[in-house]
């Protein structure tokens, strides 16, 4: 009776350790895992789907200014800001984006220290 529990005890302490030396190693990703959103200001033509459908109202559509080939300067126009803090990474977003231009990346690197830099504006999201 006391010696299976030893036997298992036994055999737990000589597998290999499952946790990793982060930041040095990084844990291996599932192909399905959602992580930091990516946009794409070029195709991304404004129409606000993806903060229409954001269950957690996430991403709201800031003013921000845009390269354009046509005018040769900037032009401002609505994008999507994504507050990482309140995102439930369901991609619902990307599913809905008409032109691809907002998807989830496989980026892990949303540890900071202060709160106000998990809100993502557009330009930090290409």
């Amino acid at each position: 009776m006391i010696i299976k529990p030893v036997i298992e005890v036994a055999k737990a302490a000589m597998k290999k350790p499952t946790t990793v030396e982060f930041p040095e190693q990084k844990e291996s990703l599932g192909d399905r895992y959602r992580g930091i959103h990516k946009l794409d200001m070029h195709t991304c033509i404004n129409c606000s789907a993806c903060a229409r459908i954001c269950p957690n109202q996430t991403i709201t559509m800031v003013e921000a200014e845009e390269e354009t080939a046509f005018h040769k300067g900037k032009e401002a126009k609505l994008f999507p800001e994504i507050n990482l803090e309140r995102c439930l990474f369901c991609a619902l977003c990307e599913e809905v984006c008409p032109t691809d231009c907002l998807i989830l990346t496989k980026d892990t690197s949303y540890e900071k220290f202060d709160r106000r830099d998990m809100i993502k504006r557009p330009e930090d999201l290409e």
